[in-house]
């Protein structure tokens, strides 16, 4: 009769289990199982796999904090969205058709563009679009008609200065900021004034750290952050109920600015230079583009 030392037991115990696993391991009727629990069909990437699930199933339940209340919450909060370009369609049925489309699939959010050039098109204060004799102001009017039929929110994303708020600015570009934030900061006191009771979420511009969201120049968070902070003011003063949403930022991994062709700034180093700014009091949301997740 073999004696086993008690100090050798724990060996003889892993000896065994470890037999028994890698006979169930190499049985036939196991690979189904392996190549379904873990998505691989290599042994050596299956056992690394199993390895990581049991680390995962047995280490301690992370301690989490109580999920923070939604400030902004009214009913539609978490829906899906998209982003729709409804201004460039000429036609109110063709709109009319692209929402009834997206409220059908189940989006409760769109995030539209009301580009400044569109709607304050050739002067300070005018809202005639003496490009076609019309109201510049009655093709966003359609959209938000249409929008509420539908039921669905939107998020009116305010950008793109016209060619007047360039003055001796406009070699950087159709889509840089203004030479006077405060010129934007009246569009955006105008487009709210028109749409309060209607429009409640509004975004100041898109991507203002990559190229050429900001134009010709580098990204600038410190004057993006005054720019909004002129904004904030202004829409709060006229209601304020309205949700300021941040500009929704780039992933990108240049850490100096870029350049004029195609560079960019780091959104989370942009970020940081807009709190250190003072933009931390001008915006109720932040945003940032998913590219790349």
């Amino acid at each position: 009769m073999m004696n086993l030392n008690k100090s050798n037991i724990p060996l003889a115990l892993v000896l065994v289990v470890g037999m028994a696993f890698a006979a169930w391991f190499l049985l036939p009727s196991t690979a189904q199982y392996l190549i379904s629990t873990t998505g691989e069909e290599s042994k050596g990437s299956q056992l690394r796999a199993l390895w990581n699930l049991l680390l995962e199933r047995t280490r301690p339940p992370l301690q989490l904090a109580a999920d923070a209340k939604i400030e902004y919450y009214d009913g539609v909060t978490g829906a899906p969205g998209v982003n729709t370009f409804l201004h460039q369609e000429v036609e109110s049925s063709k709109r009319e058709r692209q929402l009834q489309m997206i409220a059908d699939a189940g989006f409760r959010w769109i995030r539209q563009p009301f580009p400044w050039y569109d709607i304050e098109v050739s002067a300070k204060g005018n809202y005639s679009d003496t490009r076609n004799g019309i109201e510049a102001w009655a093709k966003y009017d359609n959209i938000v008609d249409l929008a509420e039929k539908y039921d669905l929110r939107i998020i009116a994303r305010l950008e793109a200065p016209p060619a007047w708020a360039h003055q001796g600015y406009k070699d950087l570009g159709t889509l840089g900021p203004p030479a006077d934030f405060n010129d934007f900061a009246d569009f955006v006191a105008a487009t709210v004034t028109r749409y309060k009771g209607h429009i409640r979420y509004y975004q100041i511009w898109n991507e203002p750290n990559i190229y050429p969201e900001w134009g010709e120049q580098r990204s600038n968070p410190e004057d993006y952050a005054k720019m909004l902070c002129a904004a904030y003011m202004r829409a709060k003063q006229i209601d304020p109920s309205v949700v300021i949403i941040a500009a929704a930022l780039a992933p990108t991994i240049s850490q100096d600015g870029g350049g004029f062709a195609g560079g960019g700034l780091n959104d989370l180093i942009f970020l940081q230079r807009m709190y250190n700014a003072g933009a931390g009091a001008c915006f109720d949301v932040a945003s940032a583009q998913g590219y790349g997740l």
